[in-house]
Parts: structure tokens; C-alpha cells; sequence
């Protein structure tokens, strides 16, 4: 039989444990994002969310674009005109905005009864944007067209990747601009390819002229434009694979120049 109520002798070295005193004003409150807890603080999750099929799409033919070598056909609708220039050009044609159904409505009512009170014809055709593909491509041919302007992101860009050259066949100014929206916004549709001036008015003649000398030196006298690849762009784990292999026989060259000199 065991002696009952036996007492564990303390550690000799056992320290006792002094009760710190808290201070109220800096007290220790854990959160708990348990369930029921505390609601968890808002993370990225961008690289976790299963994005729509269109947004991959276009995420993949971006990444596509960057790696395969584009020729200079296509390559040449990556070089747009920079944002002043861009500003300039857009103040020209907002001048030249073509009319609405309901303004030319309202101005063929107003010819239509001139004539039929036999007076003389007031209201004239306005000079405005001529825009559509085949019918600027007609005015580019005919050179009728002063100034043509390209969007870069047509799709298909097999709409346009010709243009350029008929333009410079024909010495007919033409640029590229960013945004295919943009040229829509002037001629009251979601979206134009191409638009084209043929004319002005005197006062802004100066200005026409002045940008159609510009666009004609930096793409259509631009030589190196026609030639100058685009993409081959590897990702980073590549160029990083490709710089260890170039070090590599670097290293191997080094050596054997090395056994030779000895």
C-alpha cells in the first residue's frame, strides 16, 4: 500500500514565477479570424480568381504578340503619335464632325423648301470627316484625301495593314493613332478604322498643312518604319535560362583560350 496524500517535492531549480504587472494603457487584443471571429483583413486575389474567357483571351494574345517576332507589316501600327500631337490633330476634326440624322433632316427640309419658294439655296453640304473603309480607300486612290488617320487596334488588323502603303503610293499624308474609339467618338459610332479629310476651310489650312508635312517625314518618308521587326521579347525565366547559357560559353571559351596560350 502506497502512503495516501504524498507530497512531489519542489524543483530545486525551479524559479518562481513573478505575475507581471499590465499596464492598461498598451493591452495585448488578438484577433481571432476563427469562425464567428473577427473578419479577416481584405488580400489580393487577383492571381486566384478564375477571370472571364474574353479577359484570358486577350491576356494570352497580349503575352503571344510580345513573344513571336511580328513582321514589319503589322509591327508598324505599334508606332502611334504621341499625346500632343494626338491633341492637335483631334481639335482639327472636331471641327469637321459630321452631321446628325436629325441636323441633315433638318437642313435638306430647309433647302427642300428655299427651292420650292423659289429662292436661292442658302444651306450648304458641310464639309465634314469622310470615314468608312471602302470609301476612304476610294478617296486615298483618287487622291482626294489630304490627311488620312489609322487606328492601332483594329481587329482584324488584315483590314488595314495595307493602307500604309497605298498611302505612300499614292503621297497621301497618313498617321496612326492609339484607339480605335476615338475616331468613333468623331463620326457618332462605337468605333470607326479609318477616317480621312479632304477638305477644310481657309482658316484652318495652316494647321492641315502643317500636320500633313509632319505625318509625311515621321511615316511616310520613314524608311526605317517598313523595316524594323517587333516582338521576340522572351519572358523573364527565359532571358534568365538564356543569360546562364550565354555566361556559360563565355566561361567555355575563356578555358580553352586558356589551354591554348599554355
Amino acid at each position: 500500500m502506497g502512503k495516501a496524500g504524498k507530497k512531489v517535492a519542489a524543483a530545486p531549480l525551479a524559479k518562481s514565477k513573478k505575475k507581471v504587472q499590465k499596464s492598461s494603457l498598451f493591452e495585448k487584443t488578438p484577433k481571432n479570424f476563427r469562425i464567428g471571429g473577427d473578419i479577416r483583413p481584405t488580400t489580393d486575389l487577383t492571381r486566384f480568381v478564375k477571370w472571364p474567357k474574353y479577359v484570358r483571351l486577350q491576356r494570352m494574345k497580349k503575352i503571344m504578340l510580345t513573344r513571336l517576332k511580328v513582321p514589319p507589316a503589322l509591327n508598324q501600327f505599334n508606332t502611334a503619335i504621341d499625346k500632343n500631337q494626338a491633341a492637335s490633330l483631334l481639335k482639327l476634326l472636331k471641327k469637321y464632325v459630321p452631321e446628325t440624322k436629325d441636323e441633315k433632316k433638318k437642313r435638306l427640309l430647309e433647302t427642300a423648301q428655299q427651292k420650292k419658294d423659289g429662292q436661292e439655296v442658302k444651306s450648304k453640304k458641310p464639309i465634314v470627316i469622310k470615314y468608312g473603309l471602302n470609301h476612304v480607300t476610294t478617296l486615298i486612290e483618287q487622291k482626294a484625301a489630304k490627311l488620312v488617320v489609322i487606328a492601332h487596334d483594329v481587329d482584324p488588323i488584315e483590314l488595314v495593314c495595307w493602307m500604309p502603303a497605298l498611302c505612300r503610293k499614292k503621297e497621301v499624308a497618313y498617321c496612326i493613332i492609339k484607339g480605335k474609339s476615338r475616331l468613333g467618338q468623331l463620326v457618332h459610332k462605337k468605333t470607326a478604322s479609318c477616317i480621312a479629310l479632304t477638305t477644310v476651310r481657309q482658316e484652318d489650312k495652316p494647321d492641315l498643312d502643317k500636320l500633313a508635312n509632319n505625318f509625311m517625314a515621321q511615316f511616310n518618308d520613314n524608311a526605317e518604319l517598313r523595316r524594323r521587326w517587333g516582338g521576340g521579347i522572351m519572358g523573364l525565366k527565359s532571358q534568365h535560362v538564356m543569360a546562364r547559357r550565354e555566361r556559360a560559353i563565355q566561361l567555355e571559351q575563356a578555358k580553352k583560350m586558356g589551354l591554348g596560350f599554355a
